[in-house]
């Protein structure tokens, strides 16, 4: 009986030590998952790329003191990346347009052209707007512009160049409309509101102060570059001497298994710098595709 109760014994430690080893084993095991999981961090990026034509208004003293009204075409690639982890938005823009208008009475016109990239970082608010989640954004971009207006009358300096940087406030939001597909309540994940079948975004922004490139009144390219005369070319801009505004508000949809982006994109560009005026206005119908993914870094 003595040997049957070591023996006994000696299960007893043998098991107990087994489920010691195996609960540490299992639990390391899964503090290292929930430690990966925690690692990983996913984010949505969101993807539109846009074509609109619209109608221009154009006036560069420098060139003409008459406006010229036309056509402009322009292409827009407008991405975001958030993350679930903060409540930040990075965003990316790069935009490309082509314009040619006519002067009053025909016998005349002016070609522009011109790129702008536009970085912004924004902060965002979740709210609850008649049951369902309205985002609201606010930040700020820096909008660097390269561009070109040629005057076909002009002789003597028929182009002049555009260039700047400016710093802009943005505010904007997102708001879904109908009812999400597959679930209820309020979304308040990036990349919830794809759910919903229809998605309002509206953004506007407005140059605050920068820096811009413009010749004086009077004064050559000739001046300028060949004989290096330098008179106040690079001038600091405020909202005062560049009082502008640039709104967009789309409507995202489902279509053929594809979501679809249309809207609206309006452009007030004014300066006043060096006794030159100069206005762009634009009114343009936008169309593309979205895409949304996620990625995830370790």
């Amino acid at each position: 009986m003595q040997t049957f109760k070591y023996i006994f014994i000696a299960i007893a430690l043998l098991c107990n030590g087994m489920a010691t080893v195996a609960a540490q084993t299992y639990g390391d095991k899964a503090l290292d998952e929930a430690q990966s999981a925690c690692s990983e961090r996913p984010t949505l990026k969101t993807n539109a790329m846009m074509i609109g034509v619209g109608a221009t208004n154009l006036l560069d003293t420098y060139l003409s003191p008459e406006k010229y009204r036309g056509l402009d075409v322009r292409f827009l690639s407008h991405t975001r990346r958030e993350k679930d982890s903060t409540s930040w938005i990075n965003q990316f823009q790069h935009e490309g347009n082509v314009a040619y208008a006519d002067n009053r009475s025909g016998n005349g016109g002016e070609m522009a052209g011109g790129y702008t990239f536009r970085y912004s970082l924004l902060r965002k608010w979740k709210v609850s707007l008649w049951g369902h989640p309205l985002q609201l954004i606010a930040g700020g971009t820096a909008a660097g512009n390269i561009g070109i207006i040629y005057n076909t009358r002009n002789g003597n300096n028929p182009a002049n160049a555009r260039l700047s940087l400016h710093i802009e406030p943005t505010v904007g939001f997102d708001y879904p409309i109908g009812r999400p597909n597959g679930k209820r309540g309020i979304a308040f994940r990036p990349g919830d509101a794809a759910r919903y079948p229809v998605v309002l975004h509206y953004e506007a922004s407005a140059p605050l102060f920068g820096l811009m490139f413009s010749p004086n009144y009077g004064q050559s390219y000739y001046e300028i570059f060949n004989r290096g005369n330098y008179d106040h070319n690079c001038v600091p801009t405020t909202i005062g001497s560049t009082p502008s505004l640039r709104q967009m508000l789309t409507i995202d949809f489902r279509l053929a298994r594809t979501t679809w982006r249309i809207g609206y994109l309006g452009t007030i560009e004014q300066s006043q710098v060096n006794n030159l005026k100069t206005h762009i206005y634009t009114h343009s119908l936008m169309i593309g595709i979205v895409k949304r993914f996620r990625t995830v870094k370790q």
